[in-house]
């Protein structure tokens, strides 16, 4: 016979399930806020569970971080210990726990730590960046470009923390060829350490040498990286290492446009670097270059076409090195119903001081290929390089001084004059 069960102790067993239910629905909601609040505010997460150990870490790491208070290392340290009971397969657990042992002077434990993290997990960052700092104090340089370059795979926002060795394994003849094995290989991290060696006058010199060393690489400079150094070089007024480094990093076609102006005849092929044709961002007209085979009636060269608007500034320049001497500029231009309120022409200034070495103004009106030219010196001392630009004379942008017409610039040269 089957057992009767009273309404009684029917609405208690329904009560109970119930009560569990809704428990576990609790339990539930707790662990989900937890979950939600363990970065921002990892105290208050903990509250709402005590196991959820990505609060607790961030919690750890706040109180390590917190440089306003002294942190209880040993109270860390026992939270740290009693939380990796329930979890042996956290790596950032052993990264923390040698991050405090490392802190109480356990050197030799912490990073034991720190190298049985690396084990559970090679990205580890807090590890990483301990074992780098070792790597480089015990002369392993080769090793701790290798860790360098995990650590910057995974984490390249870590570039900053790492900077600070750069210049100490440089130094050294195998830290260097490892840096240099390393970018060589196209590591993610080569823009950026280009960038931070450019800085400092002797980090500058490490990025000239690595991009001289690059050349004969499977992963050559490119432009934009020799650029970039080549920019620092005239920043730091090392003017003449800036046209080295330029000279050198030519191909064999582009050595065949080579002279006192680079790329005189103003072919399409703008590497961007200092000392070839640079063209910024334009207002009021256009700026194209056109070989001569590809042009209408043949007139290539750099064409510009101005919109009938004010213009102050032309955006175009290229860097020049003239040693001093006389010196005359050319040109060999066409224009369309050309008209220049406030004038064009291309300036040449010394580098270094406000001084115009010389100004050679472009003629209005309609021209086939006229031929232009001005004399002008370069003086012995004062002006190490130079920077060649077109301008007009417009102040400012007003309105009554409008641009008109095409200019055809075919070829622009620069000679020395026997003394």
């Amino acid at each position: 016979m089957m057992e009767q069960t009273s309404p009684l102790m029917q609405n208690l067993r329904r009560s109970g399930v119930w009560f569990v239910a809704s428990v576990l629905a609790l339990a539930a909601s707790s662990i989900g806020l937890s979950r939600s609040l363990e970065t921002e505010t990892p105290a208050v997460s903990l509250a709402l569970d005590p196991l959820n150990v990505n609060a607790l870490i961030g919690e750890i790491t706040h109180d390590l971080n917190d440089t306003s208070n002294a942190p209880d290392l040993d109270a860390l340290l026992a939270k740290a210990e009693s939380a990796l009971r329930f979890d042996l397969a956290d790596a950032r657990l052993y990264s923390l726990i040698g991050e405090i042992k490392y802190r109480q002077g356990a050197k030799d434990q912490a990073y034991e730590y720190f190298d049985q993290a690396r084990k559970l997990s090679k990205t580890e960052i807090h590890a990483l960046q301990r074992s780098i700092g070792r790597s480089i104090e015990t002369g392993d340089l080769s090793g701790a470009v290798g860790e360098i370059d995990i650590l910057l795979r995974r984490w390249p926002d870590q570039f900053p923390a790492i900077a600070e060795g750069l210049p100490t394994i440089l130094s050294n003849p195998d830290g260097y060829q490892a840096v240099l094995a390393a970018i060589s290989a196209a590591a993610p991290w080569r823009a950026d350490l280009l960038v931070a060696l450019g800085r400092t006058p002797a980090g500058l010199d490490f990025a000239n040498r690595l991009l001289l060393d690059l050349t004969g690489s499977s992963a050559p400079p490119n432009s934009s990286e020799l650029s970039r150094v080549i920019y620092e070089h005239i920043r730091q007024k090392k003017y003449e290492q800036a046209y080295r480094l330029f000279l050198f990093s030519l191909s064999d076609q582009e050595r065949k446009l080579g002279g006192y102006i680079f790329n005189s005849t103003f072919e399409p092929t703008p590497s961007g670097k200092p000392f070839d044709w640079q063209v910024g961002e334009q207002s009021g007209l256009e700026i194209t270059f056109v070989t001569s085979k590809d042009a209408v009636d043949g007139e290539g060269g750099a064409t510009v076409r101005f919109l009938n608007t004010p213009v102050k500034n032309a955006s175009l320049q290229q860097y020049i090195e003239l040693p001093p001497g006389s010196y005359k500029i050319s040109l060999n231009a066409s224009a369309r119903n050309l008209k220049l309120p406030k004038e064009l022409f291309w300036s040449i200034r010394c580098m270094g001081s406000a001084g115009e070495t010389a100004r050679f103004k472009i003629p209005e009106g309609t021209y086939n290929r006229q031929a232009l030219s001005q004399e002008f010196s370069v003086g012995s001392a004062g002006c190490p390089m130079q920077l060649l630009r077109l301008e007009t004379a417009a102040i400012a942008e007003s309105w009554r001084f409008r641009y008109v017409g095409t200019l055809v610039m075919h070829k622009l040269s620069i000679e020395r004059l026997s003394s």
